[in-house]
């Protein structure tokens, strides 16, 4: 039985991913440590070794060392939880093996019941004493990935972003280029949830590879949509772009702060995150 506080390492190529599961992880079980987070598997499986966290979070596809095989070293060292783009066949090898699964973008109250699990687990028993065949699993995953992806269709859904026309209409629609006028609205994907967010809200934008990080007063959601293409549709006097990577509501800024070698930081009225500002952009902010 497990009676330290818990840790738990995430594993996830993309850092938007990493950052959101961390602070949904953080909202979910404060009591929860995460102390460290890797990049690919091989950086999981080394940092396993350093820290020995009680749960790791693994990513099922990563360069170079993928979730799998990343999951082959540390079975039945610690409890696994499978984070998977994956909405349909990899899921049946995860429940038939009663193996702990999210689904990208993250769900709040999919976690939560991930969360009740996994205390119940610390509780109750050591992974290598959990009744989960988890090698068999793994293998099967292993299997089900190496498919043609056409054998296995289901993806994460895109987002998609329209204008101020009713919001429910056509949701499943990814065009952009049918739609005109400034965006009013962006329509994310969580879990099974379809959010509707208003253009209005968004304090900020934030993207890597794969995914643009929407900031609210309330929260946060993923999409697939570049911040190249949002930027072309926001308006251009109320949202602004400060950063290769980040696009700033204006009318969310508390204060800009000047950095070195031309650089800025801008604070937000709402949130507490710093965003970075670029010096070819801050041009912007030199009479403010």
């Amino acid at each position: 039985m497990t009676t330290a506080a818990p840790t738990a390492l995430i594993a996830d190529d993309e850092p938007l991913l990493r950052d959101s599961l961390q602070r949904s992880l953080a909202a979910a079980w404060p009591a929860l440590t995460v102390v460290a987070q890797a990049r690919n598997g091989r950086e999981a499986v080394e940092l396993f070794e350093a820290h020995r966290p009680d749960i790791v979070f693994l990513d099922v596809h990563m360069p170079g060392l993928n979730g799998m095989e990343a999951a082959r070293q540390i079975a039945r060292q610690a409890h696994i939880v499978f984070v998977t783009a994956y909405q349909d066949y990899a899921l049946q090898a995860f429940e038939r093996g009663a193996i702990d699964y999210l689904v990208k973008p993250i769900d709040e109250a999919r976690l939560a019941d991930t969360v009740e699990r996994l205390k119940g687990r610390l509780q109750t028993a050591a992974p290598a004493q959990a009744p989960v065949a988890l090698e068999t699993v793994i293998e099967e995953l292993a299997r089900r990935i190496a498919r043609p992806v056409s054998a296995n269709p289901a993806t994460p859904a895109n987002p998609a972003i329209g204008p101020a026309a009713n919001p429910l209409a056509n949701p499943a629609s990814q065009a952009l280029a049918s739609d005109t006028g400034p965006l009013q609205w962006i329509r994310a994907s969580v879990g099974s949830t379809l959010k509707l967010i208003p253009v209005d809200d968004i304090l900020f934008l934030r993207s890597d590879e794969k995914y643009t990080l929407v900031a609210t007063v309330d929260g946060e959601a993923l999409i697939r949509t570049p911040i190249r293409e949002l930027i072309e549709r926001l308006d251009p006097q109320r949202f602004v772009q400060v950063h290769r990577s980040v696009v700033v509501n204006l009318h969310a800024i508390s204060h800009v702060t000047r950095g070195p070698n031309e650089t800025a930081d801008v604070h937000l009225k709402a949130r507490p995150e710093v965003l970075p500002v670029s010096r070819s952009y801050l041009h912007l902010f030199r009479q403010m």
